[in-house]
C-alpha cells in the first residue's frame, strides 16, 4: 500500500514506493527523461519520469515553477541527489499548473523580491531561516519555563510611553489618542511583584524613522523580569539564556546553517562567561590605537576579497554569454545573481566602516552608542560582550542610578559578536518613589498616566530589574544575515508595508 509521507523521512524509505504532496522547484529535459526537483516544506526531492510513460512524460513536461501535485513512485537512495534520495515516478496528479512565476531562476533586485515577499517565503534560503527562527522561539520559552519564570500578556495598546516619545505608533482608541507598545516592561514589573520571576513574549512597535540593517517598525521581543534581582543577576541569566538558544538551533539546525554559508565555528564559541566591561572601558576601546589598526587590517582584506569576486564575476559573465538556454545557464544565472549581491554588499560595508572608523575614534563619552559604534566594539571579541554602566543622561527614566556614581545606571546591553551589535537591552529598575518621581520631574514627565506604575514604589518596593531580547536581531546574528529583513515572514520597514 502507497504511503503519504514528507520528503524529510525519505531517508528511511529505500525501495518503498510512496506518495509526495508538494510544489514544483525546477524542471529539465534530459533527452527521453524529464527531472522534476519537488518541495514540500521538509526538504526537496529529485523525481525522475521517463519517456515510456507518455502520458506522465507529457505531463511533467507541462508543468511550471510552483505547480501543486501528488506524485507517486519508488524511492532510491543517492548521496549525489538533492535531500539524499531520488523518485522514479509511476503516477502524477497536478493539483494547479501554475505559468510564469513571477521569482524564475534570474537575479531579481531587493525591492522586487520585497514586493513579492509572499512569494520569496518558499525560497529555499527563506524557509531555512524561518525554521531556525521557529527553534530560536521555541527555546526562548522553554528556558524561561524550565526555570521557574511565569508568562503574563502584557497589553499591547498603552497609555504612555515606556521608551522615547518619539519612537511612539498613536492609535485612536474610542477618541482616545493611546500608542502601540514599545515594551511591556512597565507592567511586567507589576507581575514581577506578583509572581517573582515572570516574562511577556509579543510584539513590539517602535516609529524610529531609521533605515539600517537592524531596524524594523514591528518585532517581536521576549522581556524577563526578576524581583530582588540586580544587574549582576540579570546578567548571568542573559548569559544562560544566550547560550541555550545557541546551542538549540546547533542542535537541530546544522545543515540549514551550513547553507545560509553560516560559521557554525564561531557560533561554538558561544560559552559562558561572557566578558564584561563598562561604558567607560568601551569608550577607550574605541579610542584604541590597537582597535583602529585591527579594523584597518580587516578592511584590507575585504577589498582584496571585493577584488577576487569581481574577477570572478566577470569570468561568469563570460561563460553565461556562451551559454546555451536551459538548466546550465539557469544556474549560471543564479550564481551571477549571487556573486553581484555579495560584490554589493561588501563593497557598501567597506564604504561605511571606513566612512565611520574615524568617526567612532572622536567618539565623546556621554553620548549613547549607535551601530558603527556597537559593531566596532563587538568585533574585539568572539562571544557576546556586556556592556553596563551607561550615562544617565542618555537612557530610560526607569533606570537606577548607580549608587557610587550618579551619572551612570545600572543597566546593561548584550553585543552580539561578528559585529551584530545589540541584541540585549536591560536594567535594574529605580526602585525608590522619590527618586523616581525626580527623575520623572526631569524628563518633564506627566506623572498621571503612570499613577499604577509609581504603586509599586509605593506598596512594597524591592530590588528588581529585567531585559528584552530582540528576536530578529538574534536571528540575524546566528543565521550570518547581513539584513534584519529576512528574519522575519512579513518585515515592516519603514516606507515599506506591503505585502
Amino acid at each position: 500500500m502507497k504511503q503519504t509521507v514528507f520528503i524529510k523521512d525519505l531517508r528511511n524509505l529505500d525501495q518503498q514506493e510512496v506518495t509526495l504532496h508538494g510544489w514544483v522547484v525546477g524542471k529539465r529535459s534530459g533527452g527521453k527523461i524529464v527531472f522534476l526537483l519537488i518541495r514540500d516544506g521538509t526538504g526537496t526531492c529529485q523525481c525522475i519520469v521517463e519517456a515510456a510513460q507518455k502520458e506522465l512524460f507529457d505531463t511533467a513536461s507541462s508543468l511550471g515553477q510552483e505547480s501543486s501535485l501528488s506524485i507517486t513512485g519508488k524511492i532510491r537512495l543517492d548521496s549525489r541527489a538533492p535531500g539524499g534520495a531520488e523518485m522514479s515516478v509511476t503516477g502524477l496528479q497536478p493539483i494547479q499548473v501554475a505559468d510564469n512565476f513571477p521569482i524564475a531562476r534570474k537575479s531579481h533586485g531587493i525591492d522586487f523580491l520585497m514586493t513579492h515577499r509572499h512569494l520569496w517565503l518558499r525560497s529555499p534560503r527563506q524557509t531555512a531561516i524561518l525554521r531556525i527562527r521557529h527553534t530560536l522561539i521555541r527555546a526562548v520559552r522553554r528556558f524561561f519555563d524550565d526555570n521557574g519564570f511565569t508568562l503574563i500578556d502584557t497589553p499591547i495598546l498603552s497609555p504612555g510611553a515606556a521608551e522615547g516619545a518619539g519612537t511612539l505608533f498613536p492609535v485612536d482608541y474610542f477618541g482616545e489618542e493611546v500608542y502601540l507598545a514599545q515594551t511591556g516592561q512597565l507592567y511586567l514589573e507589576s507581575a514581577a511583584m506578583a509572581l517573582g520571576k515572570v516574562y511577556c513574549f509579543g510584539p513590539t512597535f517602535r516609529a524610529e524613522k531609521s533605515k539600517t540593517r537592524r531596524h524594523l517598525t514591528e518585532f517581536w521581543m521576549v522581556e524577563p523580569e526578576i524581583a530582588f534581582a540586580e544587574l549582576p543577576d540579570l546578567a548571568e541569566v542573559a548569559e544562560a539564556m544566550l547560550c541555550a538558544l545557541v546551542d538549540s538551533v546547533l542542535k537541530v539546525h546544522r545543515e540549514d546553517l551550513a547553507f545560509l554559508g553560516r560559521d557554525v565555528a564561531a557560533l561554538e564559541k558561544i560559552k559562558p562567561p561572557f566578558p564584561r566591561i563598562t561604558y567607560t572601558e568601551a569608550v577607550e576601546l574605541l579610542h584604541s590605537p590597537d582597535v583602529r589598526a585591527r579594523i584597518e587590517k580587516e578592511l584590507q582584506a575585504d577589498r582584496e576579497r571585493l577584488q577576487q569576486w569581481i574577477g570572478e564575476l566577470d569570468g561568469a559573465e563570460k561563460q553565461r554569454a556562451v551559454a546555451k538556454p536551459g538548466w546550465p545557464s539557469d544556474k549560471l544565472d543564479q550564481q551571477l545573481q549571487d556573486l553581484r549581491e555579495r560584490i554589493h554588499e561588501l563593497d557598501i560595508d567597506i564604504a561605511h566602516r571606513t566612512e565611520h572608523l574615524s568617526d567612532a575614534q572622536r567618539f565623546e563619552w556621554g553620548n549613547d552608542f549607535g551601530g558603527d559604534e556597537e559593531t566596532i566594539i563587538s568585533r574585539h571579541f568572539d562571544r557576546p560582550v556586556v556592556v553596563t554602566k551607561y550615562p544617565r543622561r542618555v537612557k530610560a527614566f526607569y533606570m537606577k542610578v548607580a549608587p557610587d556614581n550618579p551619572e551612570v545606571v545600572l543597566n546593561m546591553d548584550v553585543l552580539a559578536p561578528e559585529g551584530y551589535g545589540e541584541i540585549v537591552g536591560g536594567s535594574q529598575r529605580e526602585d525608590q518613589l522619590d527618586v523616581l518621581l525626580k527623575r520623572m520631574a526631569e524628563e518633564g514627565m506627566n506623572t498621571a498616566p503612570y499613577e499604577w506604575y509609581l504603586d509599586l514604589r509605593r506598596y512594597g518596593s524591592v530590588p528588581h530589574g529585567g531585559f528584552g531580547l530582540g528576536i530578529e536581531r538574534t536571528v540575524s546574528w546566528i543565521c550570518g544575515l547581513k539584513h534584519i529583513r529576512e528574519t522575519i515572514p512579513f518585515p515592516r520597514l519603514m516606507g515599506r508595508i506591503y505585502p
